[in-house]
């Protein structure tokens, strides 16, 4: 054991010495190692130990080889986190459901959020951005709710023109209650911007989570949190799909993102809606974890806006007219249930099939009136007579 002084003085460390004896051509060398690896020492001929210049002691690093070809590839292809880039799995681009994927990437990388959180923070986020349609809505909604009486007695005014087969009748009402909406600032297509809006941005998501699961994103496998850890596959315990059919019908029951289906010509809508959440779970029993975890996070948001939009002080906040409950003997058009509404829909369907059946046969007795041969209608053919005789006064 020897402490030997470093060169410059600053400090000493204490080296293990070994040593190894050779015989050289009748002289004695030492080789000298220190166990650290900065300091060489040796001695030719005799045993006094001489140091050797440190730089000259430690050889140069090797230089880094360059990356080039499969390897660079390889690099330039991981995200800041090690995992594959989107753009090396063949996702993402700049169509809509790329879009999607680009911005659930960013999320999950440069944030570092696992992808469940990134899928509801990209839901929270389109809801948002669509919540002043939902307000422009619940204006017109709230409006024609409050003038229901009025427009349910020129539709039905109008049905029974249509009926009798009195067209001009039945234009007569629709110039009308186009007037009165027009007076009123009601447009019906306005209660209609909220599912259209929707629609592009659930068909982007779908397709969009479909992909990454399909691919798979290989960190999705282990994403997701609770019992769906696996947002790849779908939910082998069924929770998924059922709470995804559970909050879209107390959606439907409570309001569709605060519309209201309680008059009566939306009865069989407002039937139709129910029957939805049973129908589709046979179908999103085989969806991935990532789909109705989208699903799922955009139900209970719409439950949420709902109720909130139910508190008066929002509604006056946001300039939402206050709803008028209407009895029924006050609206021309009566509550019916499912049978009977039913019935009546088939009976409306019938009488309007055999008008336009009677206007359209109508139309082709009056074509070939038109361009055929005149029909004989009368005793004597009067562009035979010769002589036309007046008849005496």
């Amino acid at each position: 054991m020897f402490k030997l002084l470093s060169r410059h003085g600053r400090r000493s460390a204490t080296l293990n010495l070994f040593c190894d004896k050779f015989e050289v051509k009748k002289a004695k060398v030492y080789y000298v190692y220190a166990s650290a690896g900065s300091v060489r020492f040796s001695s030719s001929g005799s045993d006094t130990i001489k140091p050797i210049s440190v730089v000259d002691a430690i050889p140069e690093p090797p230089p880094v080889p360059e990356l080039s070809g499969g390897l660079a590839d390889a690099v330039q292809s991981l995200s800041a986190n090690g995992e594959p880039t989107f753009a090396s799995l063949g996702l993402g681009g700049w169509s809509p459901v790329g879009m999607v994927q680009q911005c659930l990437e960013f999320l999950h990388v440069s944030l570092d959020i696992p992808w469940w959180g990134a899928i509801l923070i990209g839901t929270v986020v389109v809801r948002v951005t669509m919540f002043p349609l939902v307000i422009m809505s619940q204006r017109n909604t709230a409006v024609m709710n409050n003038n229901l009486p009025e427009i349910q007695t020129l539709q039905l005014k109008m049905t029974q023109a249509r009926q009798s087969g009195n067209q001009l009748e039945a234009a007569r009402y629709a110039q009308e209650m186009m007037m009165f909406m027009k007076e009123k600032g009601l447009n019906p297509l306005k209660n209609m911007l909220v599912p259209l809006a929707q629609a592009p941005f659930f068909i982007s998501f779908f397709m969009g989570l479909r992909g990454m699961a399909n691919c798979p994103v290989e960190s999705m496998t282990y994403g997701g949190l609770g019992w769906f850890m696996d947002l790849t596959v779908p939910d082998q315990f069924f929770l998924l799909p059922l709470i995804t059919s559970a909050t879209l019908w107390a959606t439907i029951e409570l309001g569709v993102d605060g519309g209201r289906l309680e008059a009566s010509n939306m009865v069989m809508m407002r039937y139709f809606l129910r029957a939805i959440p049973l129908v589709m779970i046979p179908f999103t029993i085989n969806f991935p974890g990532a789909i109705l975890c989208y699903w799922c996070s955009s139900n209970f948001i719409s439950l949420i806006q709902v109720g909130v939009l139910k508190i008066p002080a929002v509604r006056d906040y946001l300039k939402i007219p206050k709803l008028i409950k209407h009895t029924p003997d006050n609206l021309p058009i009566k509550k019916k249930g499912f049978v009977e509404g039913a019935k009546d829909s088939w009976t409306n369907m019938k009488i309007s099939k055999e008008l336009a059946d009677r206007q359209r046969i109508d139309e082709l007795i009056f074509t070939k009136a038109g361009k055929g041969p005149l029909q004989k209608t009368y005793k004597f053919d009067p562009t035979k007579l010769s002589n036309v005789q007046a008849k005496p006064k």
